[in-house]
């Protein structure tokens, strides 16, 4: 069983979201829970990371294998990279 861990910066972007959004983005959570490596891995900088798009937001998150252990990072509006 993955533990999962939500970061403090992720929860508090996601009480700002829509309804509707935020919908979709719990689908995808859940998604992400069972298949950890869904996500496109990041390079450079945001090596180790990994995400996946809910429009018009981007999910970022953290798998760690050997720990078992799912941290979702943040998310942030595909305009803001």
């Amino acid at each position: 069983m993955v533990e999962v861990i939500f970061a403090e910066r992720f929860e508090r972007v996601l009480r700002k979201i829509d309804e509707s959004v935020k919908i979709k983005i719990k689908k995808l959570i859940r998604k992400i829970i069972d298949v950890p490596e869904i996500g496109k891995p990041m390079r450079y900088f945001r090596k180790g990371t990994r995400e996946v798009y809910v429009s018009p937001f981007r999910l970022s998150y953290e798998f760690d294998k050997e720990k078992d252990l799912l941290t979702f990072l943040n998310i942030y509006h595909k305009d803001e990279q």
